[in-house]
């Protein structure tokens, strides 16, 4: 009988793939999940330098999804046209290779020309995506060898290459990214696409392969070690620096995702540094009976800058906090000397949940100082998260958070607008420029400090407190503050675009 060119290849040739279901499907899954680990982990590789913000999570999940979607079709186009089995060890080890080199391109990118950050991320994503998404069309090929099972076949690897993405995806979220570095899980994933595409190539070409691959790497690895990063520390959410104070000797900044989060003073808690936490400490220190103890809680940890104040000056107060990045609170446990600080228990918790289990008028003082990336998680923006606050609240105590805005301001209203339908006395303090009670001047935006509560607060002491701090800001209340919100929506559990009423911003201090 005559050989066809799909039988076995004469003695001597280099040997066949020989796919069988088993490789097939280790194929397709390990593929998929590739994919998926490649882009929940651009999202955390790019935050320092984009934010984390639902602009960037819908950018790195558009360019992905074009990946899958342009590697399906040209892989199944090609395998159409070329022997499938000699695509396979190209597509993983050309893959690999990208994948393993991202770190070094992203943060040389962000060094030396952030103005190409954008394209080159879309590449890094976009590239060894499509290599890998092209991998089940190319495998379905070589599995189709009867027309009798192509739904079969189609339906089982089109299966397997979901169960993939889902165990890439939790596999990502709950285990790699809280035991290693971004970098290191991208060189990992290289490594072993590498080793794919070899093991491959030598069951299809008799030949160990890719060697200048193997090469580029371990070059992609060593340029990470010296390529500039923006972390000291890595942690399930956030990208972490802790930078010293060259001027003061126990002064410390924490950056979180390259904007500076907190500064703390581990030698004298009383030296608020950030404009906005000046502000806050005048409110508290106006509001309630000079070094009086209070009951706090803290939405949002950070440094742990107020906690400590409160700490120093109001002995015997208790304050709990809400911090939903474990690698923060050990970072302060074991840099910023936490352990010193009296009366204060941390919560590795989502805020809105460690509001639900605090009983009803149980604080004095709740602070808003929750931020992911550079805006509050919008589910700690709501009518309904205030309605909460305010049950935890007693009949005296006060809600105080840290806004930011930029441009016109309009999450900073709606959050505003959404506080004033919760309690019966809400005030602004901020420039004066941005909250409406300057005769003239453009808002510049940045922080605003909003308080709210039941009862009465004596404005023109917080003013007086303002003022001995240096702070420059004013306080905006009653009808100026009702014409500085004018028709901004409530922000509600079922509506609250919080990312889209947010203005582009520079990176700054909160």
């Amino acid at each position: 009988m005559t050989r066809t060119s799909s039988s076995p290849l004469a003695e001597g040739s280099p040997r066949t793939c020989g796919l069988g279901p088993r490789v097939a499907a280790v194929l397709v899954f390990g593929s998929s999940a590739a994919v998926l680990v490649v882009e929940i982990v651009a999202l955390r590789l790019l935050a320092p330098y984009l934010g984390l913000t639902l602009e960037t999570s819908t950018m790195v999940i558009g360019i992905a999804l074009t990946a899958i979607a342009l590697g399906s079709w040209l892989g199944g186009l090609i395998a159409d046209r070329v022997e499938p089995r000699r695509l396979i060890g190209p597509a993983l080890g050309v893959s690999g290779a990208g994948v393993a080199l991202t770190p070094a391109a992203l943060r040389a990118t962000a060094e030396w020309a952030p103005a190409m950050l954008f394209l080159i991320a879309s590449l890094t994503i976009l590239v060894p995506g499509a290599l890998l998404a092209a991998v089940t069309p190319i495998v379905t090929k070589l599995r189709l060898t009867s027309l009798a099972e192509t739904g079969t076949v189609v339906g089982r690897l089109s299966g397997v290459g979901t169960v993939g993405a889902i165990v890439g995806t939790v596999l990502t979220g709950f285990v790699f990214v809280s035991r290693w570095p971004v970098s290191g899980i991208l060189i990992g994933l290289g490594t072993l696409l590498l080793a794919g595409s070899a093991l491959i190539e030598w069951r299809t070409r008799g030949w160990s392969g890719t060697p200048a691959l193997s090469m580029v790497v371990v070059a992609g690895g060593l340029a990470t070690t010296v390529v500039p990063g923006s972390c000291d520390t890595e942690t399930r959410y956030h990208c972490v620096q802790v930078v010293a104070d060259p001027v003061r000797d126990g002064g410390r900044t924490l950056v979180l995702d390259g904007v500076r989060h907190s500064y703390v003073d581990t030698d004298d808690p009383t030296f608020l540094k950030f404009a906005y936490v000046r502000a806050m400490a005048s409110v508290i220190d106006s509001s309630f009976p000079e070094g009086a103890p209070l009951a706090a809680h803290h939405l949002g940890g950070g440094g742990l800058t107020l906690p400590r104040y409160l700490a120093a000056t109001r002995s015997g107060t208790r304050s709990t906090v809400s911090e939903i990045d474990g690698g923060v609170v050990r970072l302060d446990r074991n840099q910023l000397g936490l352990r010193s600080v009296p009366g204060t228990e941390v919560r590795v918790e989502d805020g809105r949940l460690g509001l639900r289990r605090l009983e009803a008028g149980s604080r004095d003082l709740i602070v808003g100082d929750a931020f992911g990336g550079v805006s509050v998680p919008w589910h700690l923006t709501t009518a309904e998260a205030m309605a909460d606050v305010r049950r935890v609240l007693n009949e005296d105590g006060l809600y105080i958070a840290n806004l930011i805005d930029h441009g016109d301001l309009a999450f900073a209203r709606a959050e505003v607008a959404t506080l004033r339908r919760t309690f019966k006395h809400v005030s602004l303090i901020g420039r004066p420029a941005d909250i409406g009670v300057a005769p003239s001047g453009t808002p510049v935006g940045g922080n605003m400090v909003v308080l709210a509560s039941s009862r009465p607060v004596d404005l023109r002491k917080i003013q007086e407190a303002l003022d001995a701090r240096q702070i420059g800001w004013r306080i905006a209340t009653g009808e100026t503050l009702t014409s500085w919100i004018g028709d901004a929506q409530l922000l509600t559990d079922d509506y609250a675009p919080v990312d889209q009423l947010l203005q582009p911003r520079a990176q700054l201090a909160r």
